[in-house]
């Protein structure tokens, strides 16, 4: 009988072979919150699965020091999403990734594992623990443009 991982990591190869999935790109934020990523093809995906991608830890601000700096986005299978905006023919699909370091322990300085780590203390002291994102807007001058309307900013 196959695993839950194997059950979703089935649906994911599927979902990119049925719907022309080219790219897949691998997201994942640095310690600011800011998005970074890597971006893999679909023949590369199976084993991105299984193994994760492996990346140079020193090139993300504040994660690893030069002579530590190996590290592995390893997709998270329940964050599949093909992306809306990109055309469906050779279509961008996304997964977010769970930072590891490369003896598979998760890394500290990963905002996914900290939120979890944070999440997992507050439900054993007996908590909930609400998360959501903060959504932001920007007026524009009008829709051709990038010029900001007005002079304020926040506060």
């Amino acid at each position: 009988m196959a695993t839950e991982r194997e059950t979703a990591k089935d649906y994911v190869l599927k979902s990119a072979r049925d719907n022309d999935v080219k790219f897949i790109r691998l997201w994942f934020s640095d310690i600011l919150g800011n998005l970074k990523g890597v971006v893999i093809t679909v023949e590369e995906l199976s084993d991105a699965l299984d193994n994760g991608v492996g990346f140079d830890g020193s090139s993300i601000q504040g994660f690893t020091r030069t002579n530590e700096s190996d590290m592995v986005a390893m997709p998270d299978l329940n964050t599949f999403s093909i992306l809306p905006w990109r055309p469906r023919e050779n279509a961008v699909a996304r997964l977010f990734c769970d930072i590891l370091k490369p003896n598979g322990q998760p890394f500290e300085g990963d905002p996914r594992f900290v939120l979890k780590r944070n999440v997992e203390n507050a439900t054993k002291k007996g908590f909930t623990y609400y998360v959501g994102p903060e959504l932001e807007y920007f007026y524009f001058n009008d829709q051709d443009s990038t010029v900001f309307f007005g002079s304020g900013g926040l506060f």
